[in-house]
C-alpha cells in the first residue's frame, strides 16, 4: 500500500511539473508595460524580455534612465516617461498605450515601480513619512492597473505584481511595510475578479536585494535626517550611538543579500509565458529559507527572532 502512495505522490510531481513547465505558443505580437524601468529588477525585465521578442513598452521616471535604455535595446521597445503618483500622467500614458496596442491589446503588465521611503523606528515618523512609500507602491500599482485593465482584458493577458517579503513580514516601522501588505490585498482581491475574464495575476515577493532600493547610505541619510529633528526625549530612549549600532547590526547580514536580480525577472518570465503561471512566487535564498517560513510561524517566534536584530535602546525609561 505505501508503494503505490509513493508511486502516486511521484507521478503527482511528475506532472504538477511538467504542467508548470508548458509555454504560451508565440510572443513576437505581445505587447508587455513595465513600470519602474530607470534601474533594478525593472530595467533588466525590459531588457531581457526585449532580447526574447516581447514588445515591450519600458516606462521611466527620468529622460536620462530612458534615452539609457532606449541605446541599449531593440527598436521594437518603446520607452514612455512616468510618474505613478501623477494621476494625469498615468491617464495619458494608458491611452498612448492603447493607441499602441490596438486591437491586440496588452498581454502583460508589470508593476513594478517602487519606493523604500524611510525606515525607522515607528515612533520617530510623522504621518508625511508614510506617505511617499504608499502613494508609489500602492496607490501608483493600483491607478495605473485601472487605467490599463480594460487593454489587460482585451488580450485575457497577464498582471504581475511586485510585492516583497516586506508585504508578508514587517521588518521595520516606515511605510514600506504597509503599502506592501496593501498590495499583496489587492492582488487578491484583482485575480479573482479577473478570473472570469480569463486575466491571470500573479504576485512576487523578492527577498532582500542589491538594488538602489535597499542602498544603505541612502537608507542611513534618511534616518540621520529625522534623528536631528527628534525631540530631547526620544534621543535621550535610543541613544547617541543608536544608528551606528543599527549599521554594525546591518554588516553582519550582508552574505544573505541577493546580488542576481534575474531570479525575480525569472519569475517575471515564467508568469508572463507559462500556460499555467503561479500566483505567488518567491525569490531569493533569504526569502525562501527565512522570511516567507517565518511569515507562517506564531508571531512570539517571530518577534523573538526579528527583535535580536535590533539594537538595544538606550533608557527606554526616560519618558
Amino acid at each position: 500500500m505505501f508503494f503505490w502512495v509513493l508511486a502516486l505522490l511521484i507521478l503527482c510531481g511528475f506532472l504538477w511539473n511538467y504542467k508548470r513547465q508548458l509555454k504560451i505558443a508565440d510572443i513576437t505580437d505581445k505587447y508587455i508595460f513595465i513600470t519602474g524601468c530607470d534601474t533594478g529588477f525593472g530595467n533588466l525585465a525590459a531588457r531581457t524580455f526585449d532580447k526574447k521578442g516581447f514588445r515591450v513598452i519600458a516606462a521611466c521616471l527620468t529622460e536620462s534612465e530612458s534615452t539609457a535604455l532606449k541605446a541599449e535595446t531593440s527598436e521594437r521597445l518603446h520607452t514612455v516617461l512616468l510618474d505613478v503618483t501623477d494621476p494625469e500622467n498615468v491617464k495619458r500614458t494608458a491611452q498612448w498605450v492603447k493607441n499602441q496596442v490596438g486591437e491586440k491589446g496588452l498581454w502583460g503588465l508589470i508593476n513594478n515601480a517602487g519606493v523604500l521611503g524611510v525606515l525607522a523606528p515607528t515612533d520617530w515618523l510623522t504621518v508625511e513619512d508614510y506617505r511617499e512609500p504608499i502613494e508609489v507602491n500602492l496607490f501608483g500599482l493600483i491607478n495605473v492597473t485601472l487605467n490599463l485593465l480594460p487593454l489587460v482584458k482585451k488580450a485575457q493577458g497577464r498582471i504581475i505584481n511586485i510585492s516583497s517579503i516586506g508585504g508578508r513580514l514587517a521588518f521595520s516601522g516606515g511605510g514600506y511595510n504597509p503599502s506592501k501588505y496593501a498590495v499583496e490585498g489587492f492582488n487578491d482581491s484583482l485575480r479573482r475578479d479577473m478570473k472570469a475574464f480569463g486575466v491571470h495575476v500573479s504576485c512576487i515577493e523578492p527577498g532582500l536585494f542589491k538594488t538602489g532600493l535597499s542602498d544603505p547610505i541612502k537608507a542611513t541619510e534618511k534616518k540621520l535626517a529625522i534623528w536631528k529633528h527628534l525631540s530631547p526625549d526620544i534621543k535621550q530612549q535610543y541613544g547617541e550611538g543608536y544608528i551606528q549600532k543599527s549599521l554594525d547590526k546591518l554588516k553582519g547580514t550582508t552574505s544573505f543579500v541577493n546580488v542576481d536580480l534575474s531570479l525575480v525577472v525569472e519569475c517575471m518570465d515564467h508568469a508572463l509565458t507559462s500556460l499555467f503561471p503561479k500566483t505567488h512566487y518567491v525569490a531569493g535564498r533569504d526569502a525562501k529559507a527565512f522570511w516567507i517560513p517565518l511569515s507562517h510561524m506564531p508571531a512570539v517566534l517571530q518577534d523573538f527572532l526579528l527583535l535580536k536584530q535590533k539594537v538595544e535602546l538606550a533608557n527606554p525609561k526616560a519618558v
